[in-house]
């Protein structure tokens, strides 16, 4: 693009979700006067609260056939998971990620589709909706029809996006295939960067390599999910602890995870105990299909592994699929699984209680003081997994009130996203402050102490995005 046409051209962004809130992640960038071009930044669902929730029933603030193209961080829900939607609603752009986001989207959307059609299944037969009849906020054919629109790019390779755009991903090592998001316009010196950090994760982490440092940004949209906070050591001992005290009392701990992330690194770490002999002798199950599918694609992925990962898979020694553990597969085994009465250790999908098998496991050991529920990771407001962390007495689950009378823990360390002090170790790899830094992915508290350290230690510009708030970015 020359640079009387740029002059010529107003490039915005709008936040349509993420601000003020950790889920919904979902950026508009628009290109208006010469070489319009309309691109979303990830498209995901909101989750947590019932009216963030309500939010995805609602139609978009946009209408989705205008826009050209959809660019992903990466593949979990809250970043992708209303991708069905869009393509429901028109929408017939490419989606561009990264080929580990593309082959973790399957698994997840089609799972998320299949979940819903159930839930409304399950509410329909058993008469505890309010809407009658129940209906899925997408269905399966809804997810495919998306998945067709996915197109991948490796690492560090510059694409076309819409007229005048170029996306460049870098890795973000927060879950597999994740990814910075590096958009510029304009050539020469004139040339503009818009870097969205997606979801960043942690250095020294096991499986995936380090996030990677950017070459610099004009303007900077930042999580700020942990900015708050500083995570605590890697939890190993504590989490040994739980487990070993709950088999000895004759009963189960059931751990809420997620199927993509945080199922593989409990793996791998429970792996590591088991080979230290610091855990007693207790059967370990993975009860999520999904996660399943998702640990053999983390295998398949080597450009996304750290050194410690590729020596274990060349020599045969993944943890991940250590023999050890029991993959239950089936709703029967799972079914199964329930009526056992040994002193077991149970992951299962979703990671913060909203959905899934984990329920079902929930539902029937909650109720007894010898069982210990462990919390390896965020629990957004307004979820079940935050009225658990917060003492709740009695948990709604399939319409009936459950007592809570097992013991919840929260083993602190296991986070896949950078804490305050880590996002501001990657920030020091920039070589100088972009011109604007917005904050999103976060709650309010969180965002705006990350704005603070970032203003007193650095001496950034730096603002706390607000929802439907568009900014100018010439």
């Amino acid at each position: 693009m020359h640079m009387t046409d740029e002059a010529q051209t107003t490039t915005s962004l709008r936040f349509l979700g993420a601000a003020g809130t950790v889920t919904g992640s979902r950026f508009l960038l628009e290109r208006e006067g010469r070489g319009r071009c309309r691109v979303l930044l990830d498209c995901g669902l909101f989750q947590g609260l019932k009216g963030l929730r309500q939010r995805n029933w609602a139609p978009p603030p946009f209408d989705p056939v205008t826009v050209d193209a959809v660019v992903l961080s990466h593949a979990h829900l809250d970043h992708s998971g209303a991708l069905p939607l869009l393509a429901r609603g028109g929408f017939r752009g490419p989606v561009h990620c990264t080929p580990g986001t593309a082959d973790l989207l399957e698994p997840l959307l089609l799972d998320a589709a299949y979940l819903q059609e159930e839930d409304a299944e399950r509410a329909n037969r058993h008469g505890y909706s309010r809407h009658q009849p129940a209906l899925p906020l997408f269905t399966v054919e809804d997810a495919r029809r998306a998945l067709a629109l996915v197109r991948t790019h490796p690492y560090g390779t510059p694409f076309a996006v819409g007229e005048g755009l170029e996306v460049t991903f870098r890795r973000a090592g927060h879950i597999l295939g994740s990814a910075t998001v590096d958009v510029a316009w304009g050539r020469g010196g004139a040339a503009r960067h818009l870097v969205f950090s997606g979801d960043l994760g942690r250095p020294g982490r096991p499986i995936l390599r380090d996030p990677e440092p950017v070459p610099g940004a004009d303007v900077l949209l930042l999580e700020s999910t942990y900015g708050d906070r500083v995570h605590a050591a890697f939890p190993e001992e504590h989490l040994a602890r739980v487990i070993t005290r709950t088999v000895h009392q004759g009963g189960v701990v059931v751990i809420p995870v997620f199927a993509v992330g945080r199922a593989q690194e409990l793996l791998w770490t429970l792996h590591r105990l088991r080979d230290a002999q610091r855990l007693p002798s207790v059967s370990v199950f993975l009860d999520s299909p999904m996660a399943q599918d998702v640990t053999a694609l983390y295998c398949l992925h080597p450009e996304d592994h750290d050194v410690d990962m590729q020596r274990l898979v060349a020599q045969a020694r993944c943890p991940l699929c250590a023999s050890e553990h029991h993959w239950v597969r089936t709703a029967e085994a799972s079914r199964a699984l329930l009526e056992r009465t040994d002193p077991r250790v149970i992951l299962a999908a979703s990671g913060m209680a909203t959905g899934g098998r984990v329920l079902h496991h929930l539902k029937r050991l909650l109720p007894d003081p010898r069982n210990t529920v462990v919390f390896a990771g965020y629990q957004a407001a307004g979820t079940r997994g935050r009225a658990l962390q917060d003492g709740a007495a009695t948990v709604r689950i399939h319409g009936q009130d459950v007592p809570v009378r097992a013991g919840v823990e929260t083993v602190d360390g296991l986070s896949a996203h950078a804490d305050r002090e880590e996002l501001l170790d990657w920030l020091r790899t920039f070589p100088r402050p972009p011109r604007e830094t917005w904050l999103v992915h976060g709650e309010p508290a969180a965002s705006e102490a990350l704005a603070k350290s970032i203003r007193e230690r650095m001496g950034w510009r730096v603002r706390v995005a607000r929802d439907g708030e568009r900014v100018t970015l010439e």
